[in-house]
């Protein structure tokens, strides 16, 4: 009896095998394997279509932009022809009837002046164009319309009329993050410009006094701290790129340091520790002499002794950690705490709460400085930098996280 048991299961397998295959072929089309059923397929689809379009629409309603996803935009219509406009012209048309055009120009002023979608009958000629009937879906960004998108279709229809103002509701989303993007640049940009303002007035004063002051006694001293001077002038108001590199701007805050040294002398004791391999981390521009500058100041400020100022890099795998160290006066935590809020105005407090906003714009609120101090207890000052960081590039200008 169990030999025929065990002959009929031998038997049974294959047809029950068989059976499982062909309900999974019938159930689920071939090549969605791993997908789901037909609608999730859809689903992904629509998503993965979305997803691709969205890039280029991040940089904004310009003409590359509106090429680069036109054709992604069209697919999520499922429409004959798509075209993007400004407020003056056609950006890009993609699919059957481009001749309409000017057509479609000539009937937008309602839309753009209301910001109301509208559909309308296309007039043509031709005996077999694809397209017949226009949908008109404006495009805002803070309740303004900056553009539209124009779907074309054989006939009318009401699905592609919602469907058309759906697909123009996400385009704006995009567009308005575009737009956060540009402002949030033109801060950071505004922030540089700020620390600039505020390293020309009195550090420039300065070391032109000192320089001075060693022409007649010390022209060959004057030479180089010239020298030095106009190095760290050229790194400070360079015009490119948001971004630079840990070597260069250690190398800048030496030029500083040897300019601060020739006023100070022997008041100024600086030990730099740096390891070879975080040399190259990228990090925000202006971002570590502010420090700098404000480690000198506070620690010469109301001492007669010898201020010592500690900096040192260190590599912690995934990040770069520097560290700004002094033994001078020291600040109470809670005016610290209001001064990068920017509740108070503090000297030297600009370059702190400058360089926070900055560090946490790039990198996220997590990479804020760090500040240790009390009153009288010096203070010490932490910057980790990641290794990599999208958008952070040693060219170009900063790309939205």
């Amino acid at each position: 009896m169990s030999g025929f048991l065990a002959g009929l299961c031998v038997a049974v397998l294959p047809l029950l095998a068989a059976g499982f295959w062909l309900g999974r072929r019938t159930a689920r089309p071939p090549g969605l394997a791993g997908l789901g059923t037909p609608v999730e397929h859809a689903t992904f689809e629509t998503l993965h279509t979305a997803s691709l379009a969205t890039p280029p629409l991040r940089a904004g309603l310009t003409e590359e932009a509106a090429g680069r996803s036109a054709r992604k935009l069209r697919s999520l219509l499922g429409t004959d022809a798509l075209c993007l406009t400004d407020r003056e012209q056609v950006l890009v048309w993609d699919g059957a009837g481009a001749h309409h055009r000017t057509e479609i120009m000539e009937r937008l002023a309602g839309p753009l002046d209301s910001g109301r979608g509208e559909a309308f009958p296309l007039t043509c000629d031709i005996p077999d164009c694809a397209v017949r009937w226009a949908v008109v879906a404006p495009l805002t960004v803070d309740d303004r319309v900056h553009g539209t998108l124009v779907a074309c279709a054989p006939r009318e229809s009401a699905v592609l009329v919602r469907a058309a103002g759906e697909v123009a509701r996400w385009v704006s989303v995009q567009l308005e993050l575009a737009d956060l993007d540009q402002s949030r640049t033109r801060l950071i940009e505004a922030e540089i410009r700020a620390l600039r303002a505020q390293i020309s007035p009195h550090f420039i004063f300065n070391s032109l006094a000192v320089i001075a002051s060693f022409v007649r006694t010390d022209p060959e001293r004057a030479r180089e701290l010239l020298l030095e001077f106009a190095d760290f002038t050229r790194y400070s108001f360079r015009r490119h790129g948001d971004f630079t590199t840990l070597a260069d701007e250690l190398h800048a805050i030496d030029h500083y340091l040897a300019l601060v040294r020739a006023r100070f002398g022997d008041r100024l004791s600086v030990t730099l520790q740096i390891a070879p391999e975080v040399l190259p981390v990228a990090l925000p521009f202006l971002c570590l002499q502010p420090l700098i500058e404000n480690a000198v100041k506070h620690g010469l400020e109301g001492k007669a002794d010898t201020c010592r100022i500690q900096i040192t890099a260190q590599d912690t795998g995934a990040e770069a950690l520097v560290v700004i160290e002094d033994d001078g006066v020291g600040m109470d935590p809670g005016l610290l705490r209001r001064i990068l809020a920017r509740e108070v105005d503090h000297t030297g407090g600009i370059g702190l709460s400058n360089v926070d906003d900055r560090l946490r714009q790039v990198y996220g609120d997590d990479y804020g400085l760090v500040i240790e101090t009390a009153v009288g207890a010096g203070m010490r000052v932490t910057v980790r930098l990641p290794k990599y960081q999208p958008g952070v590039h040693l060219t170009g200008r900063l790309t939205p996280k």
